[in-house]
C-alpha cells in the first residue's frame, strides 16, 4: 500500500508540474500592499484560463516603470494616471507605457505622529511628505484642503506638478520635508505630521479608515484621477492576457476582498 500511495504521490506531483509548464508565464511587478495581495488573491483564477501568474514585489515606486519599458515585466500595478504621466514625459517615445486596467483607488492620508490633531498642530511644527512629482502635488492638496497652506490659485491637482516652493502662504511656518514615499511611516516617530500613500499606510500597519486624522473623501474628483491601474507596455495593451487579467481583477470577489478586508477598511476603493 505505501509503495502504490507513493506512485500516486509521484503521479500527482508530475501533473502539477505538466500543468505548470503548460501555462503561459505573466510577470507583473507591484508594491506590496494592497496590489500584490491583490494579485495574489487572483492567481488561481488567472491558472484557470491559463496563465501563470507570477508577481515580483518592489517597495520604491522608481523601478517598476522602467523594469516593464526594459520587458523584465509584462506589466505592473501601482500606480495611478498623473504618476505614469510624469514618467512617460521624462522618456523616449519607444519607452512610453499605458494604462490597461482600472482597479482601485486609495485615499490620501494626513497621520499623526508627535502631534495628534491638525487643531494642536504648533508653529513651525515639521510635516513630511513624498518627493515624487505627482505625489507631491497630491499631498499638498491635501494640506491645502486641510487648511493648513494655500496653493496657488491656478493650481490642478490633475495637471501641475508642485513643490514646497510653490506655497504661497504657509501662515504656521510649516517644515515640510520631502522625503521618499516608502519611509513615510517612519517618519512619524520623529515629525509632528505625515501625509502617506495609501499602500505605504496599509503595508505600516495604519488603517486610513481609522487611523488619518484628515483623509481624502473616497467619492472626491481625486477618486477618478488617482485610481490605481495595470499598466503595460502599449502593443500589449489589447493582448488576451490582459483580457484575461482584467477580467479576474475587476470580479466580485475582488470587490468584496477589498471592501470587507479589515486590513483596507476604507483604505482600498474598488474602482469597478
Amino acid at each position: 500500500m505505501k509503495k502504490i500511495a507513493a506512485i500516486l504521490l509521484s503521479l500527482a506531483l508530475l501533473l502539477s508540474v505538466a500543468a505548470a509548464e503548460s501555462l503561459t508565464p505573466v510577470v507583473i511587478g507591484a508594491t506590496t500592499s494592497p496590489h500584490a495581495e491583490v494579485l495574489e488573491l487572483i492567481k488561481d483564477d488567472m491558472a484557470a484560463l491559463g496563465y501563470d501568474l507570477q508577481i515580483v514585489e518592489f517597495t520604491d515606486y522608481n523601478l517598476p516603470n522602467d523594469a516593464l519599458a526594459n520587458n523584465e515585466l509584462d506589466g505592473n500595478y501601482f500606480q495611478h494616471m498623473p504618476f505614469l504621466n510624469a514618467y512617460n514625459a521624462t522618456v523616449s517615445e519607444e519607452n512610453q507605457l499605458v494604462a490597461a486596467i482600472p482597479v482601485h483607488y486609495e485615499p490620501y492620508g494626513i497621520y499623526a505622529g508627535k502631534t495628534k490633531t491638525l487643531e494642536e498642530l504648533a508653529d513651525g511644527a515639521t510635516i513630511t511628505i513624498t518627493n515624487d512629482p505627482s505625489n507631491e502635488t497630491r499631498a499638498l492638496f491635501l494640506l491645502q484642503d486641510a487648511g493648513l497652506i494655500t496653493l496657488p490659485e491656478d493650481a490642478d491637482v490633475e495637471t501641475s506638478s508642485l513643490t514646497v516652493l510653490d506655497i504661497v502662504d504657509n501662515p504656521k511656518n510649516l517644515n515640510i520635508l520631502e522625503v521618499e514615499a516608502n519611509t513615510l511611516p517612519a517618519t512619524l516617530e520623529d515629525a509632528d505630521l505625515a501625509v502617506i500613500n495609501g499602500n505605504f499606510a496599509i503595508a505600516a500597519g495604519l488603517s486610513p479608515a481609522t487611523d488619518a486624522i484628515f483623509l481624502e473623501p473616497s467619492d472626491s474628483e481625486s477618486g477618478k484621477i488617482f485610481t490605481n491601474y495595470v499598466v503595460v507596455r502599449p502593443e500589449d495593451a489589447e493582448a488576451e492576457w490582459v483580457t484575461a487579467l482584467a477580467s479576474c481583477l475587476q470580479s466580485d470577489k475582488v470587490k468584496e476582498y477589498m471592501l470587507n478586508s479589515e486590513k483596507y477598511a476604507g483604505g482600498v476603493i474598488p474602482a469597478f
